[in-house]
């Protein structure tokens, strides 16, 4: 850091210098004068007592001494004068240069003191900024972690689409459709495909398309499998063990898991059966093909998270 220029300039400052050595010289110079004229005086003193005892023969060397004399005298005094003058001159520069470098040296204090307390500042700050660097580094080492595993789930899900609209390929357009959203798969099949007009039994081009898709899942034991089953919004009056369309859409979505399970390589413990009624409608209308559209079972399959849940458990 650059500290600003004395309040003195040093062009100045070496001016005065000058100054003042001259005055000391001028000083100098009156007092050895001053000295001369002083021995000059006591020299003129003794003549003059001898000059007295002889006043008619040295009448003029007389008067022309005591003319000299005078001549010395108010030269002595102006010299006297003037060497006051000058004394008091360089002792009052002197004070003032004297005064300025005092105000001077407190400037300089004053921003040593402040140059202190910003770069005592300064270190703190850069303390805090490298403690919250490494902290931002291991945050970001953390977030690419996870972003890795969620690029890999990802991958598995586009993956297990594939599969399973390769098993599947055979019923896709006639009621079925498989698509990603949210990190899932969804398997959306139409009540066409699977059931009768208010029946829960699934027919046989149903019990097929659920067999291919169980041996998908046989295959991809890191799967888990949730079934839904949704209903329109035309109140169901049925007896026995289907009273309503919370009941029909839980039957539905049993007998899939049913099927399902049927395949022995699938662990009965990754599946869950859910009942949705109408309450999750594709299609709001109440017209008759938004209510078929309604009419469905979902099947959403989601890649097992347990690393991804470790890693968080751990922040």
């Amino acid at each position: 850091m650059v500290l600003p220029s004395c309040v003195v300039p040093k062009k100045k400052y070496d001016e005065l210098a000058n100054h003042y050595a001259a005055c000391l010289g001028s000083r100098d110079s009156l007092q050895s004068d001053l000295d001369r004229c002083k021995l000059s005086y006591q020299d003129l003193e003794r003549s003059l007592g001898a000059l007295k005892n002889d006043t008619a023969r040295l009448g003029p060397a007389l008067r022309m001494t005591s003319s000299e004399y005078a001549d010395l005298k108010d030269r002595y005094t102006r010299l006297s004068q003037d060497n006051e003058a000058l004394k008091q001159t360089s002792d009052k520069e002197i004070r003032k240069i004297l005064g300025e470098l005092d105000q001077t040296r407190e400037s300089l204090q004053a921003k040593e003191d402040a140059l202190n307390l910003l770069e005592k500042e300064l270190a703190e700050k850069m303390a805090n900024l490298d403690l919250l660097t490494a902290e931002m580094q291991q945050k970001e080492a953390r977030l690419n972690e996870l972003q890795s595993i969620l690029d890999s789930k990802d991958k598995v899900v586009q993956a297990l689409r594939k599969k399973v609209s390769d098993a599947l390929l055979g019923f896709e357009g006639q009621g079925l459709s498989v698509n990603v959203r949210n990190g899932k798969v969804y398997v959306s099949l139409e009540e066409k495909l699977l059931f009768a007009t208010g029946k829960y039994e699934v027919n046989a081009e149903g019990r097929q398309a659920l067999g291919k898709l169980a041996q998908v899942l046989a295959e991809n034991k890191d799967i888990n499998v949730l079934i839904e089953g949704h209903t329109d919004d035309v109140p169901l009056a049925g007896a026995g063990v289907i009273r309503d369309n919370w009941d029909l859409s839980v039957m539905r979505a049993t007998a899939v898991v049913k099927i399902l399970t049927n395949n022995k390589g699938i662990d009965p413990r990754r599946l869950t059966a859910a009942g949705r009624s109408e309450y999750l409608p594709l299609d709001a209308a109440k017209t008759k093909e938004a209510r078929a559209k309604n009419r469905r079972t979902e099947i959403i399959l989601t890649p097992k998270l347990d690393e991804l849940f470790k890693i968080l458990e751990t922040n």
